[in-house]
């Protein structure tokens, strides 16, 4: 009896410790791979992937699998950890919806300001997909200097299709919600849309 005794002992002391090792790796886990810079993923992405995935959307996978996904393909594209991470940034990023917004009086009034220019929203953000000149460096982004190009809609459609994300018809990936930056205010949005249409627009 007392060994019978002793080894449930045994067997409820391993059982604990094998709770507590998993607890502690999912804590861990939460927090890997450590996060990586979003607008040099975003340049990795359409510089790197898109020579043989055509520019994959990067809601096809949910964060986790994406996580498998890029280190697998670390090797076979010749990635660094580094670019790595921060490819894995841009998509997990860009898999976050931002909820649908009803901008009030009050909302405008009382949002703060990230402080960055247009310009500077369309550098750090928009250029990896739409490029510098505005002509797009990735299957099915639009040219914004042509006659038909959407700019020509007005501020507010087009700051509902960037704060809400938008697929452009019979293109082959979807433009994030706030082009994958959850951290643009809608004033952002506001600024960038005017930087666009005084760059681009005929």
């Amino acid at each position: 009896m007392k060994n019978i005794s002793k080894h449930r002992r045994n067997v409820i002391k391993l059982v604990a410790i094998l709770v507590s090792l998993f607890y502690l790796t999912s804590i861990n886990a939460q927090n890997y791979p450590e996060k990586g810079d979003f607008a040099k993923g975003a340049k990795a992405w359409s510089e790197t992937c898109a020579r043989c995935h055509n520019m994959r959307d990067p809601q096809d996978l949910r964060d986790d699998q994406w996580v498998t996904t890029a280190f697998h393909m670390r090797v076979r594209a010749g990635l660094t950890g580094q670019q790595t991470r921060d490819i894995l940034t841009f998509l997990q990023e860009s898999n976050n919806k931002a909820p649908k917004i009803v901008v009030t009086k009050t909302v405008a009034s009382v949002e703060k300001s990230s402080g960055l220019t247009g310009e500077q929203v369309y550098m750090q953000t928009c250029i990896a997909c739409h490029g510098g000149n505005g002509v797009g460096t990735v299957p099915g982004s639009p040219d914004f200097t042509s006659n038909d190009n959407p700019l020509s809609q007005s501020d507010e459609v087009l700051v509902k299709h960037i704060v809400e994300g938008f697929k452009t018809p019979g293109s082959p990936m979807a433009m994030p919600p706030k082009g994958g930056n959850s951290k643009l205010t809608t004033e952002n949005v506001k600024a960038v849309v005017k930087y666009m249409k005084n760059t681009f627009k005929q």
